[in-house]
């Protein structure tokens, strides 16, 4: 465990189990130089614990660089909650979980994640200040899908020289909260989509909806396209897939895309521009952190908006210095999170 923990760099790990409610969780804190540990809870279905643990750690990881990039006063942290086939109560399970981590005394607020809702958050919320997305500050999907957005605008305009999303071919895979509302966004820009999604409901209303073009799951790689939008699970990217690929951009909502970071360099010497995913879909972060904060609406959207900028400036850095996005990204979050110069 500890060996995982210093390849990572995780500052710490927490185990908590409830038998009353049937809770088993785990807490990753990744780094706070730069403030509390922010980061959503998962409620998933894992193989094992180690698979839930090095999950937990890979996305704290992610949410400090994001945190950093983001220019957010927050470290990075990660929750996971073990899905068990039977649980009794929901409600209870989430108040033992919110009771959890009210004994980390401020150091991790949680909020939503997959397998999370704000109904959730309101039940943690019962037990302890330190969560956001509740009912009452809002689901931070739509914010995380606007930035994603912006972060499209950004990579078609390095990538093929063209302001307008307006005829630009984009694979969405996965329609959750987040994905089906990119695809809302892509859509009313002008875009024309291809989704695929495990449920075939989605797909349907993204066709009727969206004037969709419904794809296979197992066929989005290989579909001609300019921009391939990862918006589900994580590690979509590997040796495998990432030779069939048939795009210009990938951009997209999903954490963790690269299963190994020299896919990164890859990705370039294939001539695909590759927005870093803890930059690009940032957007959630910053909603659910500032209004955590309580900071205004507008200015939450002003500071979503300017992914894009982030991105400009990442691409052109990578340009210049002919090295992947994904390394001028890693470098400058490192920077901030590790070397005392920074602050």
């Amino acid at each position: 465990m500890f060996t995982a923990m210093r390849a990572e760099r995780m500052e710490g790990l927490h185990f908590f189990s409830d038998q009353a409610t049937g809770l088993e969780a785990i807490v990753a804190i990744h780094n706070t130089r730069l403030g509390p540990a922010l980061g959503g809870c998962r409620y998933l279905a894992y193989n094992s614990v180690d698979d839930a643990m090095a999950d937990a750690m890979r996305l704290a990881r992610g949410m400090s660089y994001k945190a950093a990039l983001a220019g957010l006063d927050q470290g990075g942290g990660k929750a996971v909650i073990l899905r068990q086939p039977h649980i009794a109560d929901r409600a209870a399970l989430f108040e033992a979980f919110g009771r959890c981590i009210e004994s980390l005394r401020g150091g991790y607020i949680t909020a939503m994640d997959s397998g999370t809702s704000s109904a959730d958050m309101d039940c943690i919320a019962q037990q302890t200040a330190h969560v956001t997305s509740t009912t009452h500050a809002g689901d931070p999907s739509p914010h995380t899908a606007l930035g994603v957005l912006a972060g499209i605008r950004s990579a078609v305009r390095a990538r093929l020289g063209q302001e307008s999303l307006d005829g630009v071919r984009v694979t969405l895979q996965g329609l959750g909260n987040v994905g089906y509302a990119l695809a809302q966004l892509l859509q009313a820009e002008g875009a024309e989509l291809l989704v695929a999604d495990l449920d075939q409901g989605r797909v349907r209303l993204a066709e009727e909806e969206l004037g969709a073009q419904p794809l296979a799951p197992d066929a989005v790689y290989e579909a001609p396209c300019d921009v391939f939008a990862p918006c589900g699970l994580g590690g979509v990217i590997n040796q495998r897939s990432i030779t069939r690929l048939r795009c210009a951009v990938v951009a997209g909502a999903a954490n963790n895309q690269l299963v190994e970071p020299a896919l990164g360099e890859q990705l370039r010497m294939r001539e695909i521009l590759y927005a870093p995913d803890y930059v690009i879909n940032a957007g959630g972060l910053l909603h659910v952190a500032l209004t955590h904060r309580g900071v205004a609406a507008g200015d939450i959207a002003g500071r979503i908006r300017n992914i894009g900028s982030r991105l400009d400036s990442i691409f052109e850095q990578s340009l210049a210095q002919g090295c992947s996005p994904a390394e001028v990204a890693d470098r400058q979050a490192e920077q901030l999170l590790y070397d005392e110069d920074a602050l």
